[in-house]
Order: C-alpha cells, then structure tokens, then sequence
C-alpha cells in the first residue's frame, strides 16, 4: 500500500492569526509508523520522546487515498487517546524533488495532562515520508 512506511509526523494548532510566531503553532511531532495489517487494515505506532501510541485504524482506496485510525496508550501514567484522519497527497507530474506526504486532521478522544489537555480539540497534521 502507498501508505506503509515511517514518516516524519507534525501537527499544528489551527491559529488564523498570521501574525502568530510559527513556533507557537506547534501541537506535536514524532515518527509515525504505518503498516496494512490486512487488506485495508491499518496498523502501526505514533510516538515521540516520552509518548507512543498504538494504531489502530483502516485505508480507502481513492483519489486521494483516505486513512482513518485512532491512537492509544499510556503516557506519564494517563491513558491517551487520539483519532486521525489523513489523505495521501497525490503527485504533481511535474514536481521536482517532491516527497510523499499525508495531510489531515486529529481530535483528542480523552482529556489526559490532569484535564489541561481537553477532549475534543481539533489540530491539523502532516506527514512526510522518510
């Protein structure tokens, strides 16, 4: 599948204000791990320096390819909960040096961070193939 393989994953707080130091828009980063545990089947690992997640989730085939999956595990103690949805992004013909991304949207499923971080926040991410 276009999908499998590990990938450097980054999220950003969806902040309209341009004036907004780039570096403040930072929600996560870490290595994303994508594999097809069967056909359409999603499976793989989510994590960074102190936190992983487990994937779990499923591919439709499409233009673009659509992946749906949700994350969990325990982090400091706290289970973590996360849902992804992502679109492979289709190649330019006449793209130069053009890497496979993904491109989506997360909500946190669980409040964890002893309730500083609230259930239904909506941040954007992106992917790039390592």
């Amino acid at each position: 599948m276009s999908f499998v393989g590990t990938w450097s994953y980054r999220s950003l707080i969806n902040n309209p204000d341009l004036s907004a130091d780039f570096s403040s828009l930072e929600f996560g980063q870490g290595t994303l791990v994508l594999t097809e545990v069967a056909p359409g089947r999603i499976g793989g690992t989510i994590g960074g320096p102190g936190w992983s997640l487990e994937l779990t989730g499923a591919a439709r085939m499409g233009d673009p390819v659509e992946l749906k999956f949700i994350g969990k595990g325990e982090v400091a103690g706290e289970p973590w909960a996360y849902s992804y949805r992502g679109y492979l992004v289709p190649n330019w013909p006449n793209g130069v040096d053009q890497r496979d991304a993904i491109v989506g949207s997360i909500v946190r499923d669980v409040a964890h961070s002893h309730g500083t971080a609230t259930a239904g926040y909506v941040a954007s991410w992106y992917a790039v193939r390592q």
